[in-house]
């Protein structure tokens, strides 16, 4: 259902209850205090809901200029004791892609429990031709304080969203991440992710679970392709922890070994001792069929691993690779929508991966 959000603002204010099923509602503004916008590393400086600065330093192409108002990776985080939690959220455009679920693409998903203990709860229901909707995400529940986690859309962007809960309910910061510092994770579709059926399943969301961190989603759509403007922005992010750069599927191997070292130059000047993580792509349905999908992927991943061991015989111990074969599993052809994009056990399967190789790879150069 369509609901026209200047007009419920004018009606009740950002205050004003709402009569709602078991109680009224007090809507709030995300960006003000107690709650916690954490994925959009220029949301202090801007106030947007987008992934790159409205006007880089370092301009970058008109695609990835408008994929970067694609919200992955943004997150609400809060406490509160409230027995009831709504949406009304304002979107730019509505769920247009076929083969991927309209609740990851327009949709966001909430997640309840402290540090360590966050469990999937519920996600916006809407009508996929929506731009303006309410949802309720929980309601009836024991009034007792919880730790919410709410996920922005993966394939669309946000202009406003309000949060709902019990008037009176009492609101406060969150628990805190394990460390102040940042996961950033540069790459393609798969990264942004697609094709997960709602938000919270893209894996550098898996990763921030696992490891109680903040992930910044950079993944670009047909469009991670290791350019150095990408790199001069990341280099602007602060408070880094680890850099993944897994973008093989939307470069050739010849565009790979040409933007690889480059990229990892440009931040490596930036940021000597930043942990690297260089990820070769994930293996295709259609492998088998088609020579060439298997020649290309397989020459990336020789040139990433043998550019990632020359660099650590260099000196650089802090970067790393994983190869991209083994990130699926067995069936691996089973963990796509596509022969390309993961599932939801796909995307489990990488992000529990990379969760334990980033927890390894912290740990051992924190010794």
């Amino acid at each position: 259902m369509n609901v026209n959000l200047d007009a419920l603002k004018a009606e009740r204010g950002n205050k004003e209850p709402e009569e709602g099923k078991g109680a009224a509602i007090q809507w709030h503004d995300p960006r003000k205090p107690p709650f916690q916008i954490v994925g959009f590393p220029w949301f202090d400086r801007e106030g947007l809901y987008r992934r790159l600065p409205k006007d880089p330093a370092y301009p970058v192409r008109e695609p990835v200029d408008t994929l970067a108002n694609c919200t992955a990776g943004g997150q609400v985080r809060f406490r509160t004791n409230s027995p009831v939690l709504r949406l009304s959220v304002k979107l730019t455009g509505s769920a247009e892609k076929y083969h991927m679920a309209a609740t990851a693409q327009c949709g966001f998903d909430c997640y309840i429990g402290g540090p360590g203990k966050a469990k999937y709860a519920s996600t916006t229901r809407f009508d996929a031709s929506a731009t303006q909707y309410e949802a309720v995400l929980y309601e009836d529940l024991e009034e007792e304080t919880r730790d919410v986690t709410i996920h922005f859309p993966l394939y669309q962007g946000v202009e406003e969203v309000r949060i709902g809960v019990a008037e009176g309910a009492e609101l406060a910061v969150p628990n805190p991440f394990a460390s102040e510092g940042k996961l950033l994770f540069y790459g393609t579709s798969i990264t942004q992710g697609g094709c997960a059926s709602r938000p919270g399943m893209a894996y550098p969301s898996i990763v921030g679970r696992r490891l109680n961190r903040e992930c910044i989603n950079l993944g670009f759509s047909g469009n991670g392709k290791g350019e150095p403007e990408l790199a001069r922005l990341i280099c602007e992010i602060e408070s880094p922890d680890l850099l993944v750069l897994n973008y093989v599927p939307n470069v050739n191997p010849d565009e790979y070994r040409e933007t690889l070292p480059a990229f990892v130059d440009i931040v490596r000047a930036a940021r000597p001792r930043l942990p690297i993580l260089v990820v070769s792509g994930i293996r295709y349905a259609m492998e088998g069929l088609r020579p060439s999908l298997l020649r290309n992927r397989t020459e990336c991943r020789n040139f990433a691993r043998a550019f990632v061991a020359g660099r650590r015989t260099a000196g650089d111990s802090a970067i790393s690779f994983v190869n991209g074969d083994t990130l699926l599993g067995r069936e691996y052809e089973d963990c796509t929508v596509d022969g390309v994009h993961p599932t939801d056990l796909g995307f489990r399967r990488i992000g529990d991966r990379l969760a334990k190789e980033i927890d390894g790879m912290l740990k051992g150069l924190s010794r």
